[in-house]
């Protein structure tokens, strides 16, 4: 099954499928599914061409993959080009939400580890 040029995996159920679509999570794809009548945990290969047809309209009038992320780089664009403090902390590449800095921020950050060992230098084997 192939909505807006991308492959639902067969091999999982429509549920979990759904879920590829970039801004589609567990609770959305469930509702669509609700919405167009059609059973959860059944498999892309299993429903009829109708059902299918009814999922495809729902997830067609949603924005939903390149929109969505065209809207949310041009709201994070915005914040930077009137150098709100979000935008500036977006610009800095640190958390943005008010998250304490001097721990816990690796996730934005990156990995980095900057721990100081015992203050003595080594000393070389003659």
């Amino acid at each position: 099954m192939r909505i807006l040029g991308i492959t639902v995996p067969d091999n999982k159920q429509l549920w979990v499928g759904l879920t590829t679509f970039y801004g589609v999570g567990y609770s959305t794809a469930k509702r669509i599914l609700r919405e167009a009548n059609v059973e959860a945990t059944k498999r892309p290969g299993e429903i009829s061409a109708d059902e299918e047809n009814r999922v495809r309209k729902l997830i067609e009038g949603m924005k939903i993959e390149g929109d969505l992320r065209r809207e949310k780089a041009g709201n994070i664009k915005r914040l930077k080009d009137i150098k709100a403090y979000r935008g500036v902390r977006h610009t800095r590449g640190l958390p943005t939400r008010g998250q304490r800095t001097k721990t816990n921020s690796r996730t934005v950050r990156g990995n980095v580890r900057k721990t100081m060992g015992s203050g003595r230098r080594k000393l070389e084997k003659k």
